[in-house]
């Protein structure tokens, strides 16, 4: 398994429209994704309902885990993706 944190820096968080991009790029991958927030609440990253029951506002530290044969690449990119959301 492999994991980083970020930080959302986007003014509204994570909200469905970004939530959404999120989703899709998840499920573009083999290996299982999870987001957890700051509390350790982990939910299934190719879940939009789940991945918006966490709240994620502005400041908020997003850790993304991966588990499978493109982990790597799959933590980088969706890492990538919460720290540059646009609204």
């Amino acid at each position: 398994m492999v994991s980083k944190t970020v930080e959302i820096k986007n003014e509204t968080g994570l909200h469905t429209r970004p939530g959404n991009e999120f989703v899709s790029l998840a499920k573009t991958f083999t290996s299982q994704i999870e987001l957890e927030n700051e509390e350790g609440k982990k939910v299934k990253g190719t879940s939009l309902l789940k991945l918006l029951s966490l709240g994620i506002k502005k400041g908020a530290k997003i850790t993304v885990h991966a588990a499978g044969e493109d982990e790597n690449e799959a933590v980088e990119k969706l890492a990538h993706l919460l720290e540059n959301l646009k609204d």
